[in-house]
Order: structure tokens, then sequence, then C-alpha cells
């Protein structure tokens, strides 16, 4: 392991590494009163300038005091699904489990940026025991999803009896954790913890990364290296103003995430939690990126454009649509084109803004015109050669 930085967790650090002003140094500390601060060796690397895509993800500013009416301390309605500590169970064959509530990195638009940080860290082991208990008598939950804080900051020594206890529970088919480790705290990701993560019971990854300035070289080997141990790789991404807002940086997080061995999963639209307005685009803008992204990358490199609806109803694709309903139109034969009379035509855009009927339509044809009477002399011809000629058929 190499010599890093230490990890920035107060204001007077980031002023002392130049990543904050005198003059903005109040204003940041009560930015960092409300919501935890925390920079990590390897994302001080990665940062140019303070005002770079990776700077503006993790260096507070005094934006983040403002508060609209729309957003939300719950902006994602976690609280009412929270049966008990530590589960949030909104999907009937899914939920989450949270036995840890710090993070390696805090992001200046997190969601859960209000109970993320501050307080207690992992759960107690009587709460553990209470939320394992609430997976096994919920035979319906077919998939258990980490989530936190960060879950891969749990020491391979502590995750690997929690991973035994749900691989023993029968219906417990799939287990995923969501994490930004991989790529915000790398050198975490060691032989111990995917030796942890490798049980009977399939275990997913899905990297939490914004833009490809952040995956180093660090990062790249806890991809592959979790890659090498059997653990297939997701991404997901939140769409941030001032941070990857441009076709050229979600094509350029993509194509990195591919070559490294990761599918793009997820793109969130920006959740409306406390404090975050500065960073959301609006939806229309999402679609339009979206719809830009088609044609300049591979299906491998498309993510669904996701938005979490508030008060909790779940997750829903919100982008853009290439199908519009077509018209009846007349074939020649009274019948609109396409199968079913017109009832089933579209018009459908191609990835550069043209516009194609489907099915395609048919040019009209014009009725074969009926051949003349043959001649009495031409029938008689006719009639002899088909009587003489037995090989006429």
């Amino acid at each position: 392991m190499r010599n890093r930085p230490r990890t920035i967790r107060t204001t007077e650090s980031l002023l002392e590494n130049g990543l904050i002003d005198e003059e903005s140094l109040p204003e940041i500390r009560d930015v960092a009163k409300r919501y935890a601060v925390s920079i990590t060796g390897v994302m001080q690397e990665q940062i140019a300038h303070v005002d770079d895509p990776v700077a503006r993800q993790f260096v507070p500013t005094g934006a983040e005091l403002l508060i609209t009416p729309e957003e939300r301390a719950d902006p994602i309605g976690d609280d009412p699904f929270t049966p008990v500590k530590g589960i949030t169970h909104r999907y009937p064959d899914r939920l989450l489990l949270k036995p840890m509530h710090l993070c390696p990195v805090y992001c200046r638009f997190c969601f859960r940026r209000e109970v993320v940080g501050p307080g207690e860290g992992m759960l107690g082991q009587a709460e553990l025991e209470a939320a394992l208990d609430y997976i096994r008598a919920h035979e319906e939950v077919w998939e258990v999803i980490f989530t936190g804080g960060d879950p891969l900051i749990i020491a391979p020594t502590k995750l690997r009896p929690i991973m035994a206890a749900l691989d023993a529970i029968e219906h417990v088919k799939v287990i995923r954790f969501h994490t930004r480790v991989p790529v915000v705290d790398p050198e975490r990701v060691t032989d111990e913890l995917v030796e942890a993560l490798a049980t009977e019971t399939p275990v997913w990854v899905v990297v939490h990364t914004n833009h490809s300035q952040e995956i180093g070289e660090a990062a790249r080997t806890a991809l592959r290296r979790l890659n090498r141990g059997g653990v297939p790789l997701l991404s997901q991404t939140v769409l941030l103003r001032g941070v990857n807002d441009t076709p050229e940086a979600l094509e350029g997080l993509f194509r990195t995430l591919v070559a490294n061995r990761v599918k793009p999963y997820y793109l969130h639209h920006g959740d409306l939690a406390q404090g975050t307005g500065h960073f959301r685009t609006t939806i229309a803008e999402g679609q339009e990126l979206v719809r830009r992204l088609r044609g300049r990358v591979s299906g491998t490199c498309q993510p669904t454009y996701v938005l979490d609806i508030p008060g909790g109803h779940g997750k829903v694709p919100i982008g853009p649509s290439y199908l519009e309903p077509g018209e009846a139109v007349a074939d020649g034969t009274g019948e609109g084109s396409g199968t079913g009379g017109g009832s089933d035509t579209h018009v459908v855009t191609d990835p550069w803004g043209e516009r194609h009927h489907y099915p395609p339509r048919v040019a009209a044809t014009t009725e074969p015109e009926a051949p003349e009477a043959p001649t009495t002399a031409t029938a008689t011809t006719t009639a002899t050669t088909t009587e003489e000629d037995p090989t006429h058929d």
C-alpha cells in the first residue's frame, strides 16, 4: 500500500489542503455541523483542481445550506418501511439490510445525508440478530441488498458471519452490495474481503461512481480483484449538474466501466435530499442526455435512467421514448398499412433523430390490366396444340 494523504474529516483540513479558502471557512463550518465531511486520500489524489468533477462531489459548499420547499430529510421514504432497525422493506421480494451507517467518503448529494455519518456506526449484535430474524421470518424475500452507510467498510472478520447467516436462509437466493469502496477506498478490497463474499448464494456488487476521473489505477485493481474472485459487477451513477451532465462525461464514465468489466446498471435522477438543489438537473435534461448516448455507445454501456419516487413508491424508468403512435394509412385495399388495419402502426425515432414508420410503409400498387381475349385463330392454334401435345400440362 502506498503512502497516501490522510483522510480529510474537518473544515480545517479542507483549508490546509487548499480545497476551500479562508473566506468560506465560517460558512463551511456551518455545513459540516449538519452534514458529515470525509475525503479519502485516494480521492484527494484524483482531484486536479477545486472545481473539477471529483472535488464537486466531496468538497462542501455553502449551497448545501439552501433548502427548497420540495426537499425532504427522507427523500425516498425509507422510514415508513423500516419494520426493525437496519431493515427497509419496500418491495415484496427484496429488502435493504443496513448494518453500517458510516462511509469512507461523504457525497455532498447523498440522499441519506441526514442519517449517514453522525452518531453510531455498525448495528449492535442484538440489533443485527433482530434484522436477520426478520429476513428469516419473511419467506417472500428473494434478495437481500446491503447498503447503508457503506457495507464494504465492515471488516471481513465481522462481515463473514453475516454472510454465513444469510447463506443459510433457504429463501434468500441473491445477495447484493451497494458500495463506493472499490473506487473511493480501493485498498479495502483485499483478498480477505473477496473471500468473505464467497458464499454459495450468488453475490453481486453494485459500484457507485459518477465520473471517469474517479477511477484511478487503485480502483481498477480493486475492480479486477473482485471480478477475478467471481463477483459480477454492476454500477450506479447519480446524474449531477456540473459533474456528469454532458454526453461526453457520461460516455467516458460508461466506457471506462465496461472496459473494467462493470456493467452500467442505473443512472439515478437526483433525489430531493435537503441542500442538494444545485446538483439536480431537470428530468427533460436527463432524458435528452440519455437520448444522445443512444448510438454513441453500445448497449453494454447503457444504464437505465430512473427516478425514485418520493414517499417510498419505488423506482421507475424515466428515459426518453423513441416510439409514438402512427396514423392509419390507406394501402390501396381500403385497409390501413401494417398488421391489423393500421391499429399497430408507429413512428420510431432513431438514435440520430430521424423518424421512421413501423411497419415500413409499402407503396400502393396498380392492379395489372386483364389480358386481351385471344383471336379465333389463336384460340384454334392453342386448342390444337393442347390436343396434339400429350406433354402439355
